[in-house]
C-alpha cells in the first residue's frame, strides 16, 4: 500500500485518508519538548542528533501525524559554515556581523557535506526508528538573505531590498553563496534518508511579484523525482509570487490563513491538486 503523505504529494490518490501533519509540530505546543530542551540552547538542539531524533519523533508519537518533520533550523547551515549567527529566544535569528559589502559576501566561507556530519546521523538516526515518511527541508536564498542583510528579523526586510537594488551583482553573489548552503543542507537530508523536502521561501511575499531575488537558485535539481519538492511561504501579501521565479514544486504549502482558491488564482496553470495538499503553521 502506498503512503498517504507522499501520494498526495505526487498527486496521487491518496489510499485510504487524507494525510496531516503541521510544519510546526515538534516544538513549544509539547510539554515533552520543553522538558527535554531543558536549558539547551536552539543551535545546541540542533547539532546534537539524539536530541534532534527525539524531538522530531516527539509529534509523531503523540498525535499519529503522517509525516515527520525534521527538528532543525534554516540558519543552521549558515552557522555550521561559520558565520556568526544566533537564535535568540523571542527573537529569532541575530547575525553577529550584518553584511553589507562585496567584502563580506566575498568572506563568507564555503560548506562542505563533512560539515554537516550532525545533520547526517540525525536523519539516520530518524529514518531507523520512524514508520511515517521524513520531510527535510532549507531556507530558500532571499530569505535567509534577509536575515544577513538585515542582522535579524524584519517586518519590511527594506535594508534587504535597498541592498538587491543598489547592489545588484553583490546581492546575487550572496544568494548564490546562500543556494550552495541551502543545497549542501538539503543533500546531506536526502541522502540519509529524508524522503520529502520544503524549500522555505517564508519572506518572499514581501517582494513584488516580478522581482527576482531569488532566480539563482537551483535546488531542483538536488531531489530525485521520487522525492517531492514543497514550496512554502508564510506571506500574505503575494504568497505564490515566489512560485513564479522558481522550478514548479510538487506541493505549494502556505498559512492556514491563505485559503486555497487564492492559492490556484496566484500560482496560475498546473494541476490543481497541488494547491490541495496543504499544511497548516500553528500559531
Amino acid at each position: 500500500m502506498s503512503d498517504p503523505f507522499l501520494a498526495a504529494a505526487r498527486c496521487e490518490p491518496a489510499p485510504d485518508r487524507v494525510p496531516i501533519w503541521f510544519m510546526r509540530q515538534a516544538g513549544r505546543s509539547l510539554p515533552e519538548y520543553k522538558e527535554v530542551r531543558g536549558g539547551t540552547t536552539m543551535l545546541e538542539a540542533c547539532r546534537t542528533p539524539d536530541l534532534v531524533c527525539e524531538i522530531t519523533l516527539q509529534p509523531v508519537r503523540r498525535h499519529g501525524v503522517d509525516a515527520a518533520v525534521f527538528y532543525s533550523d534554516i540558519m543552521v547551515p549558515v552557522w555550521a559554515a561559520g558565520v556568526g549567527v544566533d537564535i535568540v529566544p523571542g527573537t529569532g535569528p541575530v547575525v553577529a556581523d550584518p553584511i553589507r559589502t562585496a567584502e563580506q559576501v566575498e568572506a563568507l566561507p564555503d560548506l562542505t557535506l563533512e560539515d554537516l556530519g550532525f545533520i547526517t546521523d540525525a536523519v539516520r538516526l530518524l529514518v531507523a526508528e520512524l514508520d511515517v515518511p521524513l520531510l527535510g527541508f532549507c531556507g530558500a536564498p532571499f530569505t535567509l538573505a534577509s536575515y544577513l542583510v538585515e542582522g535579524g528579523p524584519s517586518k519590511t526586510h527594506a535594508v534587504a531590498k535597498s541592498f538587491m537594488v543598489s547592489q545588484p551583482d553583490v546581492w546575487s553573489a550572496l544568494c548564490a553563496k546562500l543556494t550552495d548552503y541551502s543545497v549542501a543542507f538539503l543533500r546531506a537530508q536526502i541522502d540519509a534518508g529524508a524522503a520529502a523536502v520544503q524549500i522555505f521561501d517564508s519572506w518572499a511575499g514581501s517582494l513584488a511579484p516580478t522581482t527576482t531575488g531569488n532566480r539563482s537558485c537551483p535546488i531542483r535539481g538536488v531531489c530525485s523525482p521520487e522525492s517531492p519538492m514543497f514550496l512554502g511561504s508564510i506571506s500574505a501579501s503575494e504568497p505564490a509570487s515566489c512560485c513564479r521565479i522558481w522550478p514548479v514544486p510538487d506541493v505549494r504549502s502556505s498559512a492556514s490563513t491563505i485559503a486555497s482558491p487564492s492559492q490556484k488564482r496566484r500560482v496560475g496553470s498546473g494541476n490543481p491538486s497541488q494547491c490541495r495538499a496543504i499544511s497548516t503553521a500553528p500559531c
